[in-house]
């Protein structure tokens, strides 16, 4: 077996990324290195609209499940929100292939971080070790291959829920509130921004990411609404100081059918 040999000025340390970039280029993925000049960024596959929201005792993340080429439906049930280690998480908006790579290389090096170190990266480093992966991305950008995260968690040092969004060329911004992005974000945004406070407790932070979303759908043909007949409804997840849950499919149903309703019928105003 061919085992790669470091000196200390090329020693990768805890990267998994350098580790490849020193010893095998040819893994790295497409999106840090190529150009892709013959691909239509309107013929590929883009994910939608993401919310996430801060509530008192950590984050809730949330995403329709709608994914598009153009005008058309490519996926009804992309999972849009994902987890990136035990205490945070990814919610994807724009070229839907190009952040799945970005999120699949996330994931890799936060778990090969903690095996090198013994020890969870820092809310902050993993923060500002997305916004390098985003701006790798820049070259594809500049084709229009555009990934637009949004990423959450709870700051185990801190004891607070985080949210951040993250610019084209991998500026990042602290949300303190709420934050929602792609093509339904400002109808989702607005319903956020009618409902929210900062001491929500959990149910309710579920309930308004849920109706945020019904609320895109309703005025963005590319956000998902709900599907009571594929039993399709959003992704949530909820981050606190016990770490990442996503919420059952079926609760999500449950609640979401209880907020469709309305009072006349037995559910919820």
């Amino acid at each position: 077996m061919d085992i790669t040999h470091f000196n200390p000025t090329t020693d990768p340390g805890t990267s998994f990324t350098e580790y490849l970039r020193i010893a095998q280029p040819e893994l790295l993925p497409n999106f840090m290195a190529h150009h892709v000049d013959s691909l239509d960024p309107e013929q590929h596959v883009h994910a939608t609209t993401v919310v996430a929201m801060r509530f008192a005792d950590g984050v809730i993340m949330a995403g329709d499940r709608r994914a598009t080429i153009g005008h058309t439906i490519a996926y009804r049930k992309m999972d849009k929100v994902i987890p990136a280690d035990s205490h945070s998480g990814i919610a994807i908006s724009g070229s839907a292939d190009l952040a799945m790579n970005i999120v699949k290389l996330f994931q890799v090096e936060l778990e090969h971080y903690e095996k090198m170190a013994g020890m969870q990266l820092s809310f902050e480093g993993k923060a500002n070790l997305l916004s390098q992966f985003v701006r790798g991305n820049f070259s594809m950008l500049a084709q229009g291959f555009a990934v637009i995260p949004l990423f959450a968690g709870y700051d185990l040092a801190h004891k607070t829920g985080r949210v951040l969004t993250y610019g084209g060329l991998g500026g990042r911004y602290e949300e303190y509130e709420f934050v929602a992005t792609g093509s339904g974000s400002v109808q989702a945004r607005n319903w956020i921004k009618a409902s929210y406070k900062s001491d929500l407790s959990e149910v309710d932070a579920i309930d308004i990411a849920i109706r945020s979303l019904f609320a895109a759908a309703d005025e963005d043909a590319a956000t998902g609404g709900p599907d009571l007949v594929r039993k399709i409804f959003p992704t949530i997840a909820v981050i606190t100081d016990e770490g990442y849950r996503a919420m059952d499919d079926v609760l999500v149903e449950a609640r979401a059918i209880s907020l469709l309703a309305g009072p006349e019928q037995g559910g919820d105003q």
